[in-house]
């Protein structure tokens, strides 16, 4: 498959309305990426200015390929901390050679993104189930909010996962740098602050609505503002406080990956983990926020858009991005009708390059931290513990497992475990299908759970309903069933499976029917089937079950019923 260029679509409906639209949007997403984008290179283990770098060509390329009106492209919080986490090992972080892995790791994160569009995998994606996801996000939250405090105390506090962090942090609690503690603690109020109470506050004051949404959108920059005024006019950095320092000038480089074939290898399994996950946090966004303005978005698309993205981040000094979901409201929301939008804030963001990061100097690294932390916690959703008890065991122990395994083990091993439990977990439930004896309901041609209504039934013929697909895992439970029924009805002389639930019948299905059919001929029987679906009869025809049938296919099991024990009729 070709990949598309949706850009055709709307750009040649682009007009001076949509200009100004997204270049209000583009203006307020500017703001707001800024901070994020040096918050979120910190939080890799990178300098500060590869996070503006990552902002830049991503968006661009985005453009181009992505079928959402309205995502934004760039760094975010679970991808740079898996980033962190795949690239620990191989240097150390800060380090030449720790940014040329993260470049690496962005080539081989876009280019498997671009192969799985090519080859429409994007269906692969819905193994990652919701609670899976919730619990995996959750706990990444938890983790990088852990992570961050350090810095938010000034101390030095080491760890891989929550325990071994927690640990530092507690033995290093006695000893913080007081002021770097102070900034970080009122910076992280203020931001708290800001989400809630500021927009109502300028409302209030007067300001129309919009206005007021992109003063408090710019609450991270204020604090940036402030905090570093006020570290360079008190010095703060010969108190001890740990600032940013210089930011280099200047536009995204032009960079290569490492061509180096023992490095891909390592790498190939935590370049597919952040593929995946970006490639899902990314289209659950799109599709949200396209369905509220009734647009769709195109799976396989936002594959190819995010490998190209991230191929183009691998060029131009970056590390692996995906479709953010705080940035793409804020663009949701501050009026941007397309992907242009995206074009004039990766010009936003080169303008700052060039300009703004001599102001960056004397930033304290505490108010960075305030700003992930402030940010990442809006994704923790401890609640979903509490709902999937209430209505699913089964989903409530995958959560449970990715939550403790992310916090315990980090954050590849935790989602592996997660996406494990869950198929485990499918296979458990699916191999133990609900089956049912039914009978008519009297006065109908409907036909339910003997043990639930009050029904009708044969002596001589049983009905059957399985309510799931037939395949490996449950076939065996299918044989044991039907032998169960059988030697508990002795005048029985038909078994008529209802199919009405059943959408698919692997080989080892078949197999398990052919078996069944032969147990009953053999016992005097016919076996029947009805209300089988049309693609699993297309499926069906021409096999040697169907062929040696010992009963009939029926189009309905009332059709069934009344051929096979005309005395059942409904009763009006």
């Amino acid at each position: 498959m070709l990949p598309s260029l949706p850009v055709l679509d709307w750009g040649r409906r682009y007009d001076r309305a949509t200009l100004f639209s997204d270049l209000v949007a583009a203006l307020i997403v500017t703001i707001m990426l800024i901070p994020q984008s040096l918050a979120y290179a910190l939080l890799a283990g990178l300098p500060p200015e590869v996070g503006l770098y990552a902002s830049v060509a991503p968006l661009l390329l985005y453009a181009l390929f992505g079928s959402s009106r309205v995502l934004a492209v760039g760094p975010v919080a679970v991808v740079s901390l898996m980033t962190a986490a795949a690239i620990g090992e191989h240097a150390v972080a800060g380090t030449p050679a720790y940014w040329a892995v993260a470049i690496t790791l962005a080539f081989l994160s876009g280019a498997m993104l671009l192969l799985m569009g090519l080859l429409r995998l994007g269906f692969l994606a819905n193994f990652l189930s919701h609670p899976v996801i919730s619990g995996f996000i959750s706990a990444s939250g938890l983790l990088i909010a852990a992570s961050q405090l350090k810095t938010l105390m000034g101390v030095k506090a080491e760890g891989h996962n929550v325990i071994e962090l927690v640990h530092a942090l507690i033995l290093q609690a006695p000893n913080p740098h007081w002021l770097t503690l102070g900034v970080g603690v009122l910076a992280t109020a203020f931001l708290f602050w800001v989400r809630k109470g500021l927009k109502p506050l300028l409302i209030k004051l007067g300001l129309n609505t919009r206005l007021a949404d992109a003063l408090a959108k710019a609450g991270p920059v204020a604090a940036i503002v402030v905090t570093a005024v006020l570290a360079w006019a008190l010095d703060w950095k010969g108190q001890g406080m740990k600032i940013v320092g210089t930011v280099p000038q200047g536009l995204p480089p032009l960079t290569l990956p490492l061509w180096d074939l023992a490095l891909w290898q390592t790498l190939a399994v935590p370049a597919l983990l952040i593929s995946v996950v970006g490639f899902v946090e990314s289209v659950s966004v799109g599709q949200t926020l396209a369905a509220k303005r009734r647009q769709r978005i195109e799976p396989d698309q936002e594959l190819v858009a995010l490998g190209a993205s991230n191929l183009s981040a691998a060029f131009t000094g970056g590390f692996p991005v995906t479709g953010g979901f705080a940035r793409s409201v804020v663009n949701f929301d501050a009026g941007a009708q397309t992907p242009a939008a995206g074009v004039y804030t990766a010009v936003g963001i080169m303008l700052a390059s060039l300009f703004l990061t001599p102001a960056l100097y004397y930033l304290p690294q505490a108010t960075l931290a305030a700003t992930i932390i402030v940010a990442v916690l809006s994704l923790v959703d401890l609640g979903i513990l509490k709902r999937t008890w209430a209505y699913s065991r089964t989903d409530f122990l995958a959560v449970l497992s990715t939550l403790l395994m992310t916090l315990a083990q980090g954050v590849e091993v935790g989602l592996v475990v997660g996406v494990a439990v869950s198929l485990a977990l499918f296979l458990y439930r699916t191999s133990r299908p609900h089956m049912a004896e039914v009978g008519l309901v009297p006065g109908t041609e409907h036909f339910r759970n003997v043990l639930r209504h009050q029904v009708s039934t044969s002596a001589k013929v049983v009905g059957l309903r399985v309510d799931e697909s037939l395949y490996f895992a449950n076939a065996r439970a299918l044989e044991d069933w039907v032998n169960d029924v059988v030697a508990e009805r002795p005048q029985a002389r038909h078994i008529v499976l209802q199919c009405s639930a059943v959408n698919d019948i692997d080989a080892s299905a078949l197999e398990s029917l052919e078996a069944i059919d032969r147990r009953l001929r053999d016992a005097g029987m016919a076996f029947h089937l009805s209300e089988v679906k049309g693609p699993v009869m297309d499926r069906l025809k021409g096999t040697h079950f169907l062929q040696a049938l010992s009963g009939r296919v029926f189009l309905s099991h009332y059709q069934a019923i009344h051929e096979l024990a005309p005395e059942i009729e409904p009763s009006t």
